[in-house]
Formats: structure tokens, C-alpha cells, sequence
């Protein structure tokens, strides 16, 4: 069974799982699973994992070829979805059995394909299926938090490199959501009723100095105090407090959208290890003043000591020049790698 336990002082989790334990020469570097054959994401080999959660198919049968999306539980999992939350307190030790859920969103049945490279359709059912599995589990009254994520290229931390996205809902609301819905509140309560970010949507499409690309319902932008080399939001204009909100008249303008910003950076950057992940409300929906919102992160540079030891970052490139480069503005980016 996994072990949720919080630091001493702040309040950082960690998830403790023997289901992804190592021993420590499983700690060398790895290379990940390329092999089309060896491959359990591929068409055909649907019995090398889980049974399938949610698939989309025209034909067969469940757990069989045919389908274009297909989510499955993950085969390793950081939390153990049987069983009920159990918490132990004592004055310094604060602990949790580790439930939860952990699943695959298996994107297309193209192992080759490139997720910037998707087609219109195949981009909005990613999203649907998003969706519907955000949904499902919010249901769960076990789960506190959400949270979708994506990591593209090894670096990145993908261990196969068909292309897919993970699923985590915990039991706790994590410290990032936690920190995102104070700052909400401070912000609501000295504006007397404004959010932070429909400020930052309006502001940053009024300068547009870091703005890389927008539609009727969604901006891109190159945050002010980005944290990594070209790291990007994307931010609904409309004031959503969850991703379950996003209606379907939303749906195309976010795919389009995604694979912009995508497509972009693959250009740009020439396919570079990423991470994405929503922040999203938590699953109870008590607090009113959260504006769900997606965060893209390239893997350009390293988390070292200083960063490590303080939380601040060293960003070598400034976000109005990486908004500038993603616009075709100005040369390309190779230096920054």
C-alpha cells in the first residue's frame, strides 16, 4: 500500500509507493521503451496492460484493436485506487494510506505520431476524453485534486515514448493548488471581487508583449516571471472556475490552441522534452475563486543546487524574447539549450 507523509514543517507531501520502488542501480540512467513491438500502448498489444478504462472505437470489442483514444490504469501505480483514507497525527508525524488513482491516456494508436503533429479531431478527443475522466473521478469522494499531465521525451520523464498523458487524483489538495487559490483570495478580497487571472488575460492582451498567439476563447502567453526558458500558459478569456466547465463550443478553440503551442515549440526548439499538466479546482469546488488554466514547461535547462535550496529559478532567456521567437518574430532558439 502507498504512504502519503507530510514534511515536518511545511506542507509538502510525499508519496511513498512500492509499486514504483527501485532498488538503487535502477537509479542509472534507463533508455525508455521505443520499440513499436515491445511497445503496450500499440494497437494489438492491449493485453500487455490493464483492462481499459474508457476507450473510443467504431469497432470490436473492448481491450482490442480499433480503438482511436484509450485509457487504461497505470501498471505502476503511485497510489492503490481500493480502500478508504485512514490518517494518522501525532505532533510530528502526519500520515495517510496512499489512495488514489493513477491512470494512461493512451492518444492516438500511432506510436510515430507527434502530439503538435495530431489531427483537428484527434486533438479534440484528447480533450474530451480529458474530460470525461476528470469528471468521473471528481465524483469520488475519496479525491480532494485532479490533476492531467503530460511528459513528452525522456528528459521529461516519459518512460515510453507512444504518445500519451497521465492522470493522478489524490486525496489531499496539493501545496501548488493550495499556494494558487490563496493568492486568489488575497487578490479577491483587495480588488473587491476581481481574479487574479482574468487581470492577467486582460492585462497581457492590452501590452502584448508576451503574448504568443490567441483565439476567440483561449491566450497564449510567455508568463512575466516564467520560471524555465519558453515556459507558456494557456488561460481560457472566459472566467472558468474548473476544466470540467470547458463546453464543447470550447472544446475545437483549446485544441487548436494546444497544438499551436505545441507546434510552435517543436519548431522552435526541435522537439524538446516538455511537461504540461491543468490546474484545475479541487474536486469539491468550495472555493469560488480559482480560474483554471494549462502550463506548459520545456526541459531546457537543469534544477540544481541553488534552485533546490531556495525555490527561486534562473530563467538565461527573458519571457518577452521567448514570446518573440514563438511568434516567428525574431531567429530561432538553439541557444537556448
Amino acid at each position: 500500500m502507498p504512504e502519503l507523509r507530510k514534511d515536518y514543517v511545511t506542507d509538502t507531501w510525499v508519496v511513498f509507493s512500492p509499486a514504483r520502488s527501485k532498488r538503487p542501480t535502477d537509479f542509472h540512467a534507463q533508455t525508455r521503451t521505443t520499440d513499436k513491438a515491445k511497445c503496450p500502448f500499440c494497437p494489438g498489444h492491449e493485453a500487455m496492460t490493464p483492462p481499459e478504462i474508457l476507450a473510443y472505437r467504431k469497432e470490436g470489442s473492448a481491450n482490442s484493436p480499433g480503438w482511436w483514444i484509450r485509457c487504461i490504469p497505470n501498471a505502476f501505480p503511485a497510489l492503490q485506487i481500493e480502500g478508504e483514507i485512514n490518517r494518522r497525527i501525532s505532533q510530528l508525524f502526519h500520515s495517510m494510506n496512499g489512495i488514489g488513482a493513477h491512470e494512461v491516456i493512451v492518444e492516438t494508436p500511432d506510436h510515430e505520431s507527434r502530439f503538435s503533429e495530431f489531427s483537428d479531431f484527434q486533438m479534440q478527443e484528447v480533450i474530451t476524453a480529458y474530460k470525461q475522466r476528470y469528471i468521473d473521478l471528481t465524483r469520488d469522494k475519496r479525491f480532494k485534486y485532479v490533476l492531467i499531465f503530460k511528459n513528452h521525451g525522456e528528459r521529461a520523464g516519459a518512460s515510453i515514448s507512444h504518445p500519451h498523458s497521465q492522470l493522478i487524483a489524490t486525496p489531499i489538495v496539493p501545496r501548488h493548488i493550495l499556494e494558487e487559490e490563496s493568492a486568489l483570495q488575497r487578490f479577491y478580497e483587495a480588488t473587491g471581487g476581481s481574479c487574479i487571472y482574468c487581470e492577467i488575460v486582460e492585462t497581457e492582451l492590452e501590452e502584448e508583449r508576451r503574448i504568443i498567439s490567441e483565439n476567440r476563447s483561449f491566450v497564449s502567453i510567455s508568463p512575466y516571471a516564467a520560471r524555465f526558458p519558453f515556459e507558456t500558459w494557456i488561460l481560457p478569456k472566459a472566467h472558468e472556475m474548473a476544466f470540467e466547465d470547458l463546453t464543447d463550443e470550447e472544446r475545437t478553440p483549446l485544441a487548436w490552441m494546444l497544438k499551436d503551442v505545441l507546434g510552435r515549440l517543436n519548431h522552435v526548439l526541435d522537439d524538446p522534452p516538455f511537461n504540461y499538466y491543468i490546474h484545475t479546482s479541487p474536486c469539491d469546488r468550495k472555493e469560488i475563486k480559482f480560474h483554471w488554466h494549462i502550463e506548459i514547461t520545456p526541459r531546457l535547462t537543469q534544477v540544481a543546487g541553488f534552485e533546490r535550496g531556495t525555490g527561486f529559478y534562473i530563467n538565461p532567456v527573458m519571457p518577452e524574447d521567448a514570446a518573440s521567437i514563438l511568434r516567428g518574430e525574431v531567429g530561432t532558439a538553439s541557444d537556448a539549450h
